[in-house]
């Protein structure tokens, strides 16, 4: 899946990009139609857990997001991808029931 990382005041490492790709391509195992994504990562400057990461996902016709803050980036994208797995299992559901 194409996914894009915006790292906002700062230059990312090539290995927390690539950390944050494999935790996004997991994600394929649940739902296969991923078109695209979104990857933000902030540096803020209030409190020890200060590093933010927003990912936003696009689905055919829908689109999921997840931020989430914590003491490290890696940790950050870990919550976030645990955050969007469990949409994106919701949203299966609602396609097999005939919602969406």
């Amino acid at each position: 899946m194409k996914l894009q990382v915006h790292s906002i005041h700062f230059d990312a490492d090539r290995k927390l990009v690539d950390f944050i790709q494999r935790k996004i391509d997991k994600l394929e195992t649940f739902y296969d139609r991923l078109v695209d994504g979104e990857v933000f990562l902030r540096l803020n400057n209030e409190g020890v857990e200060n590093k933010t990461v927003e990912i936003k996902l696009n689905l055919p016709g829908n689109q999921l997001f997840a931020t989430e803050k914590a003491r490290s980036f890696e940790a950050a994208a870990d919550q976030a991808t645990t955050a969007l797995r469990m949409q994106l299992k919701k949203f299966k559901t609602k396609i097999r029931n005939g919602r969406v």
